[in-house]
């Protein structure tokens, strides 16, 4: 679980299908489910101890506009990240990768048409210390 000074931070992510939801975010994020989902929530937790634990909250409508909050990947292969997403039911949306400040980055959707980005920060992100560029996101 990542805690806060207050208590336990959780992602919440709205699905029509909380089986299908599941199957595609386990894929990308290598999260296991706890347990057998409800009528309404299936809760997915992180491999490691220290990362957010995901909930799929089943909703009745569909998405209707553009997310106000989203979940950002990053890796050391835009290319190759974004292929395996595809590959596990992601709609990339952007044609091509977005450039601000030496981040790369596509916009994906997945299969509830929820928005994500798949980001490579520049080389420098990754040998620079993490508590210093932990803001440095465009």
């Amino acid at each position: 679980m990542q805690s806060y000074p207050h208590g336990e931070v959780v992602v919440v992510v709205d699905c029509e299908d909380l089986v299908r939801a599941a199957g595609f975010w386990t894929e990308v994020l290598g999260y296991s489910p706890e347990g057998e989902p409800s009528e309404r929530y299936f809760t997915l937790l992180s491999p490691s101890e220290n990362g957010p634990e995901l909930l799929l909250q089943k909703v009745p409508e569909g998405k209707l506009c553009k997310n106000r909050v989203h979940l950002d990947l990053r890796t050391r292969d835009l290319a190759n990240e974004v292929e395996r997403v595809v590959s596990a039911g992601a709609t990339q949306l952007t044609d091509e990768p977005l450039s601000e400040g030496g981040w790369l980055w596509h916009v994906l959707a997945d299969p509830d048409g929820n928005e994500f980005c798949v980001l490579q920060p520049p080389t420098s992100y990754w040998t620079r210390e993490r508590a210093s560029s932990a803001h440095t996101t465009p």
